[in-house]
Formats: structure tokens, sequence, C-alpha cells
């Protein structure tokens, strides 16, 4: 598959590095020679330097053979008019656009986007996927990192074990012994820094960070297991009015389980945009850093603070702060991954990423045919992807225990039919079965040969 990677910021680069280990021809175009080289010498992609939306830029990046385009630029209007010239003059099959203002989203304006208009396939808006990982967060807790698969039959949840938990110093092969009908799986452990997929005779301490695949029905029931109690969250404070505090806001509104929620905004006209368009939200001017608001915003009574404002620092203190004054629950928006190492000495509860948001929602569009997934976990450092085996796949009509898995990845769910199975070695792999897999990010292309994905993209 050829692609034209326009934009080589965070998610641009990320997108990059993701296609080119699947051994896509991929080429990186971006205006900024610096960021370019930098592709260029620690990816396997082609780049060039200039403005996406120029046609002779993008005839040198090859859109002419392109099969897909993906326009990042940090410019809404750059990645419209980058789409509709790859449409127009070089009839690029699949055009996917990264677009951040609201306005350009309102579902009134739906039409805008239409082949006979301005030609984009796919949509893609960080700031309301953000909103969407961090509402996860919110009804999940116990968890650092959420995510459903299989329709919202299985989650994904990241959890930090702590020393109540129950299965300490067990190892794995037991705890399908100790728990007979619990349908969960541990597929990926961090410890110390480093990311690995378990084998059955690993065991689990205190302080590790698990990816544990469990039923939707066996949720509660997984947390209370691993020492975490499920607990719901009916009071939350919002610091930060913006595009991500607001769409949070708006869609809590909206929930049946009613949730209380208080936003605070620094920036004045902000406040008072996001006071009118919320009903029955209180926004408060003020600083979030600021007890005296904290206060005012009964941050002793809150069950969680979710702190999105645009700043990673001000959002490690203030859900610092919170903590320190008693709040149950603090999640912090952080753009930089590398500062994912502190949630522990901050005492942060989550984190949440919104280059891994986004570049997962990109990967979830662009991977078309039998893929039907994907999620990104930390720094690039993993994937979760859920396909379905097809007749070609040399998987097919196999045991898990005959398969030749790279080290690295793990099956985590097989749904047959109706039917979602906790795999184990004698689970048989037939065509049409849908699969969950968690991979470290070297493993994948050995993946996507096992479930022959690659060929099924379009």
């Amino acid at each position: 598959m050829k692609v034209v990677v326009c934009g080589a910021g965070q998610v641009g680069w990320q997108i990059a590095r993701h296609l080119a280990v699947e051994k896509n021809d991929v080429t990186v175009v971006d205006s900024n020679p610096t960021l370019v080289n930098q592709a260029t010498d620690t990816l396997d992609v082609g780049g060039v330097t200039g403005f996406a939306s120029y046609p002779d830029v993008l005839e040198k990046a090859g859109a002419r053979d392109a099969d897909m385009i993906i326009a990042a630029t940090h410019s809404d209007e750059v990645n419209m008019v980058t789409c509709q010239v790859a449409h127009s003059v070089f009839k690029v099959p699949r055009k996917v656009a990264r677009l951040r203002a609201q306005a350009y989203l309102e579902v009134v304006y739906s039409d805008l986007y239409q082949r006979d208009h301005l030609p984009i396939d796919v949509v893609i808006s960080p700031e309301l996927e953000v909103a969407a990982a961090a509402l996860r967060q919110l009804a999940a807790p116990a968890t650092f990192d959420s995510e459903p698969f299989l329709t919202g039959n299985l989650e994904m949840m990241g959890i930090v074990l702590g020393e109540d938990c129950a299965v300490i110093n067990t190892p794995l092969r037991q705890l399908s012994e100790l728990f007979p009908t619990l349908r969960a799986m541990i597929c990926g452990i961090r410890r110390e820094g480093r990311l690995f997929s378990p084998t059955p005779d690993d065991q689990l301490f205190e302080g590790d960070h698990v990816y544990i695949f469990t039923h939707k029905d066996d949720l509660n029931r997984s947390l209370e297991i691993f020492g975490k109690a499920a607990k719901k969250r009916e009071r939350v404070i919002i610091i930060g009015g913006g595009n991500i505090g607001l769409a949070v806001a708006s869609q809590l509104e909206t929930q049946t389980d009613r949730i209380r929620a208080k936003v605070i905004e620094r920036n004045r006209e902000c406040a008072e945009n996001a006071a009118e368009a919320l009903e029955r939200t209180i926004v408060l001017h003020g600083d979030g850093l600021d007890m005296d608001i904290l206060e005012e915003a009964n941050l002793k009574t809150a069950d969680a603070v979710l702190s999105v404002t645009d700043d990673d620092k001000t959002n490690l203190l203030a859900c610092t702060r919170a903590k320190a004054a008693g709040c149950s629950m603090a999640v912090a928006l952080v753009n930089d991954p590398t500062l994912s190492s502190l949630m522990k000495p901050l005492n942060i509860d989550a984190f949440i990423h919104p280059r891994a948001t986004t570049v997962s929602s990109i990967l979830r569009h662009i991977r078309h045919g039998r893929v039907r997934q994907v999620y990104s976990i930390g720094d690039a450092e993993a994937e979760v992807i859920e396909a379905q085996v097809m007749s070609t796949s040399p998987i097919a009509g196999s045991k898990i225990r005959d398969i030749d898995f790279p080290e690295g990845a793990m099956i985590a769910a097989v749904q047959k039919g109706d039917q979602i199975l906790r795999p184990d070695g004698d689970t048989r792999i037939d065509e049409g079965d849908i699969v969950v897999i968690f991979s470290l990010v070297a493993d994948v292309p050995e993946v996507e040969r096992l479930f022959q994905v690659r060929i099924d993209f379009f």
C-alpha cells in the first residue's frame, strides 16, 4: 500500500512509523525540512519538503499512484485543501483529514465532506477522540487505560497492582485454575518501564502495570480480583473549558446516569462560551490551580478531577493538588508521553495521551477489510488489533497451541458467532472468527502475516 502522510508532527510521525513498520510505501510531507529529515533518518520512509496542499509537492510525494493520503498538518484548512487536490488532480482513492475546529464538525454541515463538495472519506477530530477517552476513563475509575472491543462486549483495562491484589506472586497459569469461569486474560505487563507479553509462568508483582482483557459481564468481578473496587463517580470537576472540556461536560449532561459536573476555566471568554453552551453544568471563571476556586467547586466532595487544559504542567499540578486535598481520583491530559513516568510519584491515577488516542483513531479508519479496530498502547509500544480470520490465513483451522506466535503477541479473546471465548491452547481458530490480539509493535508485521490481513485492506 502506498500512503502519503502530510504533516510530520507528533501524529503524522507516529502514523508514518506504524505504516512503515508494516512495510508499506510511505512518503512524509511537511513544510519544515527539519521534521522531514528526522522522519527519513529514523523511519523507513521517503520525504518531501513543501506545503502539502500544493499540487507539485503532492506530485513529488507520489500522489498520482497513491492508495491513500492522510492530511494531519496543524492547519485544518490545509488538510481540507490537500484532500481536495488529492481527489481532483490525482484521483487518490481514500482521503483522511484531521480537523480541530468544532465549527467544521457540526452535524448540520456533514454534507460538506461529500465527494461533490470537499471529498474527505474520514474526518478525525482529536478533541472529540480525547473527550471520548476521558469519558471512558471516568466510567472505569480504577484503570489508567481502557478501550472497548468486539462491539463493546470486551473491555481492555490497564490497572496498577497494589498490595491489596489477591493474586500477587501468583503464576498466570494458576489464574485459570483459581477462577475457571472468569473470562479475562492478562496480555501485557509493564514492569520497571519495560512492556512485555507474559508467559504462563510469569508472576504478578506489586507495582506492575497490567493490561487485562475481560468480558463486559465479568468487568466488576475482574476489578475485584485484582484489588480494584468499582466505584461510581457522581461529582466531577473538569479543569479546562476548551473544546475537550466542553465536549466532556456536554456528554455528561446527556448520560442517563446523572453525573454532576463543574467546569473551571481561566480564560473569561472561553468560560462564558462554555456557560452558554452547557445547560446543567456550573462553569467557574478562575485558575484550576487556585485552592479558593477548587474549594468553591467543592473539591472535598468531588469523586474525580479531570484536568484537560492545553498545558501539561498545569494539568499535572492541578491533579497533584487535587489528590493532596483528598480527591480520590485525578486524571490528567498529557501531550508529552515521556511524562508518563511521573504518574506514580505525583499520585495521579491516569493519563490521557492525545497523540496515542488520535493515532489509534486514524489507524482504526485506514485499516479496512478484515481489520476492524486498532488501538495504540503507550508511546506506540504495542497495538491491540481486532481482526476477522480469513480462509487464506495460515492459522485458520489450527489450535492456538499449534500456532507459531511471535514472543510479543497473544490472543486476548476469540468471538465465534455470538459467543466470546477466553482462549486457551485447545481453542481452534476457524475462518470467520473474530480475534483480538495484543502485540508489541515489533511483532505486528508477523501477526498480520499470520492473519493475512494486509491483502484485504481495500
